[in-house]
């Protein structure tokens, strides 16, 4: 969900934009929006941060001084531990320069406010199992489902049975110990969702 934040400095009005973001492509397709949406204003600086562990991240200052616009933005959203987070902060410049400090605190700011409006959703980390399993098994298989509150993702009861899990990584050794133990069930790792 987009959100919104605004600041206003001696004339100079910073309008502040946060979105969701799950690929660079993302960012390339809003950044090329509030272009043409905000195209008489004179800057759109920018950062983001992807990934499970924000290890893809990227701060832009679109013509401000170096470090006073995008590093700041960026400096927002890991201070909340985001992720998968854009912000974009749009400058129309007031004519009066507000220095390196000022600056920091207008995209700074303007980006809290963009950020504290919109609506923080936390998601664990989870790999993606399929567990095959002999029919006879399928009863200790579903209690383990049921103890451990798995989502179960698809399911297949034949001659043979599956089961497609999301397990939460900080739980993951522990499930699958659970796993070897049962007769004929064997845990395939499919994926990090």
């Amino acid at each position: 969900m987009q959100s919104q934040g605004l600041y206003k400095e001696k004339g100079s009005k910073f309008i502040a934009l946060a979105y969701p973001v799950l690929l660079e492509e993302d960012v390339k397709d809003i950044l090329s929006d509030l272009r043409k949406q905000y195209h008489d204003a004179r800057h759109h600086c920018y950062a983001y941060v992807m990934g499970y562990n924000g290890e893809n991240w990227r701060a832009n200052d679109d013509g401000e001084p170096s470090s006073t616009a995008g590093k700041p933005i960026h400096g927002q959203i890991l201070s909340r531990e985001l992720t998968n987070t854009l912000v974009v902060v749009i400058r129309y410049f007031g004519g009066t320069k507000l220095g390196v400090s000022g600056l920091i605190n207008a995209y700074k700011t303007a980006a809290a406010e963009a950020l504290d409006a919109n609506e923080i959703i936390e998601r664990t980390v989870n790999d993606i199992y399929k567990v095959t399993f002999a029919y006879p098994a399928t009863n200790e298989v579903m209690r383990l489902i049921k103890e451990e509150d798995l989502p179960v993702i698809d399911q297949q009861f034949d001659s043979s049975c599956a089961v497609t899990l999301g397990i939460r990584q900080t739980k993951l050794s522990q499930v699958l110990d659970k796993i070897d133990k049962i007769d004929s069930a064997v845990a395939e790792y499919l994926k990090t969702d």
